[in-house]
This record gives structure tokens, C-alpha cells and sequence, in this order.
């Protein structure tokens, strides 16, 4: 605890700063930033559709595309993890990061 009597987080074991073992190559990432790109332009284009007061089928029809493409973003991020890190990580004898496993893919749901 510092002196205000806030925890201090154990800096190894934050989640929000971990990197890969397995760097992406440069094919996969160039794939995986063309993707995430065309998301993003497809956001830009529902907040204009709703700035041009566009009818709400056609915003849902759009969200529904956006939703679509980035579940299957993370069904992509989600194999890459299985087939590097996961793997490395059963190599290991680190049986635990099965659990991880289990549980990123229950977010992704």
C-alpha cells in the first residue's frame, strides 16, 4: 500500500501491459491493421449516417456490418493466440493459461 492506503499493482502482473512472445508478421499485421482500418472508416460512416439524419434501418444495417467484422477481428486475434502463445505456454507446463483461453473465449461469444 502507498501512503494513502491505495494498493500498489505489482507492476509483472499487470494485464494492460503484457506484450507477445511471438512477434506478428509483417503479412499477418499489415491484414490485421487493414481490417481494424476498415472498421474504423465504417464507424465514421454511421456517425455521419446519424449527423444526415439517415433512416434507422439503414444505421442498424451498418452496425450490424461493423459487429459482424469485428467478431470475426477477434476470432482472428483469438487463433493467433491459441496457435503462439497458448501453445508456448503449454510447452511450458503452464497449464493455467488454458483457463485464460477459456475465458477470452467466452468474451468473444
Amino acid at each position: 500500500m502507498d501512503q494513502t492506503g491505495d494498493t500498489i499493482k505489482d507492476e509483472n502482473k499487470c494485464n494492460c501491459c503484457r506484450t507477445k512472445n511471438t512477434p506478428r508478421d509483417e503479412g499477418q499485421l499489415k491484414q490485421l491493421q487493414n481490417r481494424l482500418n476498415r472498421m474504423i472508416g465504417q464507424l465514421g460512416g454511421i456517425s455521419r449516417m446519424l449527423e444526415e439524419n439517415r433512416y434507422c434501418g439503414d444505421i442498424l444495417t451498418q452496425v450490424a456490418a461493423v459487429e459482424s467484422a469485428l467478431q470475426s477481428f477477434g476470432y482472428l486475434i483469438l487463433q493467433e493466440h491459441m496457435e503462439t502463445c497458448v501453445a508456448q505456454e503449454v510447452r511450458k507446463g503452464n497449464d493455467q493459461i488454458l483457463e485464460e483461453a477459456v475465458e477470452l473465449m467466452k468474451k468473444l461469444k
